[in-house]
């Protein structure tokens, strides 16, 4: 059975997993302005009814309705939209008719909304994120297959207990582990450092293995009774870099700021000045590596125990970010916080 409108399973096929599909833009609803021409489309104008529409076969797999939650690229997602998700999420999982619920979403911040619903939903059922990187528009437009993908994956019992996970090109991926590697490509999301959580062949699930880290409800984030999260800002590390825009983003009120340093997450002689007043003022400070591949450890080319930063572990600069908003939803303390980049 398959539905868009309704927030409640309606008719439902006996036997079949009941799919909530939430929607929030990007370019698996975008529109070209010819099937070959990807310059110059517009992602976020298809609702979500046409976006099923698109995908009759999901009725034989499901019982699917869609919601739409936000209409937006990703590019403009924002802490009010991803708090408003996960919220949604948390509902509809408590519900003993909702048995997995798929997000569609944009592509260039897909893997930071994904690690953020990573430590907040509090369910064991299944939740898939999945987007597009051709829009509907186009020839050989890749959203339906990744959508009836995530259907299945969603509605799979091998899924519970997994943690938020990502499906495209065939392939499920870990929050956590998921990277953007390229700007064009269908195959543009990879598990670089830690691998593919299973694949999607036909309409069967095949895991590999389970998430390394802790996360959904084995995570002590709640966000149910928070409406603003803390400012956190990225500064780059490069060559000739200064202090000038960690003193502007403290100045502006951040709680926190990630350095995305060159190698081992280094700190050059200039920007260190910045950090260690940022750090004075109570401000956290969080070193990951620009590249977003690599572990960062404690004191590793920085002695943070000294300056009382934080060592990122294996998140990328943007996936730092957003656990240490969370973090300062809970705590101010440096210790406490390193404490958590380690176990998630």
């Amino acid at each position: 059975m398959l539905t868009a409108a309704s927030s409640t399973i309606a008719l439902a096929v006996p036997g079949l997993p009941n799919i909530k599909i939430l929607a929030t833009g990007g370019t698996i609803a975008g529109a070209g302005v010819s099937s070959t021409q990807y310059a110059g489309y517009q992602a976020a104008v298809t609702p979500v009814d046409k976006l099923l529409l698109a995908v009759p076969e999901l009725g034989k797999i499901a019982n699917v309705t869609g919601e739409q939650i936000s209409q937006v690229a990703s590019h403009n997602m924002s802490n009010e939209i991803l708090l408003k998700l996960a919220k949604r999420i948390n509902v509809l999982l408590a519900s003993p008719e909702v048995d997995g619920v798929v997000i569609t979403h944009g592509t260039n911040t897909l893997e930071e909304s994904a690690y953020f619903l990573n430590l907040v939903v509090k369910s064991e059922k299944p939740v898939v994120m999945v987007g597009a990187m051709r829009p509907g528009t186009s020839m050989s437009a890749d959203g339906p297959m990744n959508i009836f993908r995530s259907v299945i994956t969603a509605g799979s019992k091998d899924s519970r207990g997994r943690g938020v996970m990502v499906v495209m090109n065939d392939q499920i991926i870990g929050a956590r582990d998921l990277q953007k590697t390229d700007t064009m490509t269908v195959d543009t999301f990879k598990a670089p450092v830690f691998g593919y959580l299973g694949f999607v062949v036909d309409s069967k699930t095949h895991f590999y293995k389970p998430p390394a880290r802790k996360h959904t409800h084995q995570t002590e984030f709640d966000i149910s009774k928070v409406n603003v999260l803390p400012k956190v800002d990225i500064v780059m590390g490069y060559e000739d870099d200064s202090r000038a825009a960690v003193d502007a983003f403290v100045t502006a009120g951040a709680k926190g700021v990630v350095h995305a340093g060159s190698g081992t997450a280094a700190v050059s002689g200039q920007m260190q000045p910045g950090l260690e007043d940022a750090v004075k003022k109570g401000v956290a400070v969080v070193r990951a590596p620009r590249s977003s591949l690599g572990i960062i450890t404690r004191n590793m080319e920085f002695d943070d125990d000294k300056f009382g930063t934080i060592s990122g572990d294996t998140l990328s600069p943007p996936k730092a970010r957003v656990l240490l908003m969370l973090g300062l939803t809970r705590t101010s303390d440096p210790k406490e916080i390193q404490r958590m980049f380690n176990e998630y």
